[in-house]
């Protein structure tokens, strides 16, 4: 194997791999990527065993010659170093070569690396097969899908179902799901495909994979009973879901509320940061007592003191209300409704409360109070 890369490529594809590589992998070939020239270009390859992601550099992007000089081969090499050597190297252009299976050279104008290199054989079979129900979608929609649910899922694998988001398509319409059982979060896009699937996929890979998604337009995704794959630009990334059923949650946001309280999001979440400061055992929790005329929010330690701080743009319906929460749950809430105004609705002390942007009915955010 033999080729002249592009060295800003190279480290970008590098580290897109990187995120499925492990710091120590329970295999230690793990630990390396796969580099293979093949017809497509430079695919490099990164897995944990649960996570892969396959990307290509390709021999062109647009009139720019990525890569030249390219003689076929495969080898693995150690994730980290080669992604400082990459790093690290000035030239624009490096030089790889691959010596008896055994050694990879690498050099540019003023550097020269001998990196020990692995046979490719060694590396796990990976399948990246697709199967099983595949639709396309725009990346950013799939993104805002993550990115408005995916904090409330559960990070204790002590019920390791939860850490998961719930993915189900039906009738054009694509929701996610994510609960800790403290509170929950669920938003739906409508997509073009008629798919019908569930699905539990990590969160924490959800949330990589999204992330990942950078400048594409478009993402198709195909999910089976064993795995989801990603694919997107020159990229695939496949993640196995999560075993077991999820929580039957389709019934569990309330259809009709007793209080309403209509808040400026920024003012609102400035408000809760100062008073929870002092909130007991800091726990972050806050009492917020409402009527027409005045709210106010509330924090206690025994060891510390208190605060209160009333809020001066606010509208509220209904009788004088106290309630307690975890302040941090309602923040999340409110910053992934994206919305410069919330209202927050309530059916009593002791129930479930809602978050919502009144112009964006795709989002619930359900909240469990606690006892003050």
């Amino acid at each position: 194997m033999r080729f002249v890369i592009d060295r800003e490529q190279l480290l970008k594809g590098l580290l897109m791999v990187s995120k499925a590589i492990p710091q120590k992998a329970e295999l230690p070939i793990l630990n390396n990527v796969k580099i293979s020239l093949t017809d497509r270009g430079l695919e490099l390859t990164g897995s944990d065993n649960n996570m892969t992601i396959c990307t290509v550099v390709p021999y062109m992007i647009g009139d720019k010659q990525i890569i030249r000089n390219g003689q076929k081969g495969e080898t693995l090499v150690a994730s980290k170093i080669l992604i400082e050597v990459v790093r690290h190297l000035e030239e624009a252009e490096a030089t790889f070569e691959l010596v008896d299976n055994a050694i990879l050279k690498i050099e540019d104008s003023r550097s020269n690396f001998k990196l020990n290199s692995i046979r490719a054989d060694e590396y796990p079979q990976i399948d990246l097969s697709v199967s099983g129900a595949v639709f396309e979608a725009k990346a950013s929609d799939i993104q805002a899908l993550v990115d408005q649910t995916a904090f409330a899922a559960s990070i204790k694998e002590t019920r390791p179902i939860l850490t998961a988001v719930n993915l189900e398509a039906h009738d054009h319409v694509l929701t996610a799901t994510a609960t800790d059982t403290a509170r929950l979060a669920r938003k739906s896009i409508d997509i073009d495909n008629n798919v019908h699937f569930t699905a539990n996929i990590p969160a924490k890979k959800l949330v990589d994979i999204t992330k990942s998604f950078e400048d594409a337009q478009m993402v198709t995704i195909a999910i089976s009973d064993k795995k989801a794959v990603f694919s997107f630009n020159n990229t695939v990334i496949s993640t196995r879901l999560t075993n077991g059923d999820y929580p039957n949650t389709k019934n569990i946001v309330p259809k009709a509320f007793n209080f309403f309280l209509e808040v400026n999001s920024h003012e609102f979440l400035s408000a809760m940061e100062r008073v929870s400061l002092l909130s007991a055992d800091h726990d972050g929790v806050v009492k917020l007592i409402m009527t027409e005329d005045e709210v106010e929010m509330i924090s206690r330690s025994s060891l510390v003191g208190s605060a209160n701080e009333k809020l001066s743009v606010f509208q509220f319906s209904g009788e004088r209300l106290e309630i307690s929460f975890r302040a941090s749950f309602v923040a999340d809430a409110i910053r992934a409704n994206k919305s410069e105004d919330v209202t927050i609705a309530f059916i009593g002390e002791m129930k479930p409360f809602v978050v919502r942007n009144s112009k964006d009915d795709s989002i619930d955010m359900l909240v469990t109070p606690l006892r003050a």
